[in-house]
């Protein structure tokens, strides 16, 4: 019985862990695919002219606000310098508990307006909507409204939006200049018989970079060492794995800090889930699960891999702890709500493999990790390991994951080279060693709470807290 055990553990890690060294692989060779043919297609192409197209789709910016009175001026002011022709900025202060809206009143000229709109999506009470007396900011709204969390902020936005599309940020979040030139292209090169349902964009760490009044003025490697391990993470999971799920068509995600949406469809898909920390993977989800059950017309969602967007990234373990832990349980939580698409035919490649994988390795990854770690430790006790071979796997196991991390920074040095001077690579590539042995543990325990909160604690909702510095200081 117990060699039949072994034996049997021993056939499933390893035929899951061959199966996930495939996937890597296929993401390296998919993205490098996309990423080249990317840049082939826009290598000339003068984003900056898009503002001269006759006919260009309205966008507005929707920022929800909480306690960001130490940067909420300066962020505002970036986003109404953004180029684009047709645009309009919406903050919706969720009922911030500092002085953020009385700010953003004594700055900006704001006045409380009559301004119609329909609540077609239910939030939480809206209580007044502001309007500068200032023609220079005629394009800002200020939205007031009762603390609901982000999703319901955001379909606050969402409701009062007047465009075709929005796009919605993380209002701390320091946007390149032409971002929404960028952004918008996918829209408007739009196949006749191919919908664009939405388009998500890279996001960088802004940690350590020089920001001054809401603009990037010089880009820096983080100086903190959990920010430089978030920083690598970034580099593969947008340049690789975003971009090879691109490729196919099979993309899950778009950051909720930064994605641009078609606003009528996500109103009839009744906007974002509230009663899940997981929003911005829901609503993509969701939406796709609408495209092929209701619409079942042929839609792409596509992601632009040019650096467009920077945001803070958590600088201490308990910030960090918080923020993990959210991904995992909104991970879970929009895996189950959707269970039905799983291995389903009727969602398309959606349903046969990118649900799929994020539900194996994505969701299921950490646990079996957790199992083969508990397993392999009560075989050494039995001394039923094979050292040498064990050994010659680590090794293995390290050398692929150091080479990984740097086919991913390669290009983000080749394609952007946004990080000057060979010490940034130097220090990447013992990054990339150190962090199999100091991150990714971490990153285990934090994936392994998750499911904990979920399932035993049932605790599905409770963002946790991180406190914004604000760039300038």
């Amino acid at each position: 019985m117990m060699e039949f055990i072994h034996s049997s553990f021993n056939l499933f890690f390893l035929i899951y862990g061959s199966t996930l060294f495939l996937s890597y692989i296929l993401i390296g060779v998919l993205s490098s695919f996309e990423l080249s043919s990317y840049t082939r297609r826009n290598k000339f192409f003068n984003f900056s002219s898009i503002s001269e197209y006759k006919v260009l789709p309205s966008i507005s910016i929707i920022a929800p606000c909480y306690n960001e009175a130490n940067s909420i001026i300066h962020n505002i002011r970036s986003l109404l310098s953004l180029q684009y022709n047709n645009l309009d900025v919406i903050i919706v202060n969720d009922g911030s508990k500092d002085n953020s809206l009385q700010m953003m009143i004594d700055h900006y000229k704001l006045v409380k307006v009559n301004y119609a709109y329909t609540p077609s999506i239910k939030t939480a009470v809206v209580r007044n909507i502001y309007k500068s007396t200032e023609a220079a900011y005629s394009n800002l709204i200020v939205v007031d409204k009762e603390n609901n969390g982000k999703g319901d902020a955001l379909n606050a936005g969402i409701n009062v939006s007047r465009s075709e599309l929005f796009l919605g940020i993380d209002v701390d979040c320091i946007i390149e200049h032409d971002a929404l030139f960028r952004m918008v292209k996918p829209f408007l090169e739009e196949e006749k018989n191919k919908k664009v349902i939405a388009s998500g964009g890279v996001i960088r760490v802004a940690n350590s970079c020089v920001i001054k009044e809401g603009r990037l003025i010089k880009i820096n490697f983080p100086k903190k060492l959990w920010a430089q391990f978030q920083c690598l993470e970034y580099f593969r999971a947008f340049i690789l794995s975003r971009m090879a799920w691109s490729r196919i068509n099979g993309l899950l995600i778009i950051s909720g800090a930064f994605g641009l949406f078609d606003r009528k469809l996500v109103k009839k898909v009744g906007g974002y889930d509230c009663t899940t920390v997981g929003e911005d993977l829901e609503l993509v989800i969701r939406m796709r699960k609408y495209m092929h059950a209701v619409e079942k017309k042929p839609y792409r969602v596509a992601f632009i891999p040019d650096p467009l967007c920077w945001t803070e990234v958590p600088n201490s373990l308990k910030v960090l702890y918080q923020q993990r832990n959210r991904w995992t349980r909104g991970l879970i939580d929009s895996l189950f709500k959707h269970r039905d698409m799983f291995a389903n035919r009727k969602y398309g490649r959606i349903g046969l493999i990118a649900f799929p994988y994020w539900f194996v390795f994505e969701w299921l990854g950490p646990i079996f990790e957790f199992i083969g770690i508990l397993y392999f430790s009560v075989m050494l006790y039995l001394g039923r390991i094979n050292i040498k071979f064990f050994l010659l796997y680590t090794l293995f196991v390290l050398a692929f994951s150091v080479l990984y991390s740097s086919f991913a920074v390669f290009y983000e040095k080749y394609v952007y080279n946004r990080y000057k001077g060979v010490g940034f690579m130097v220090k990447v590539f013992f990054l990339s060693v150190i962090e199999i042995v100091a991150y990714h543990p971490l990153n285990l325990f934090f994936a392994l709470a998750g499911n904990f909160d979920f399932f035993i604690r049932k605790r599905h909702k409770g963002w946790g807290t991180m406190e914004h510095k604000g760039f300038d200081s």
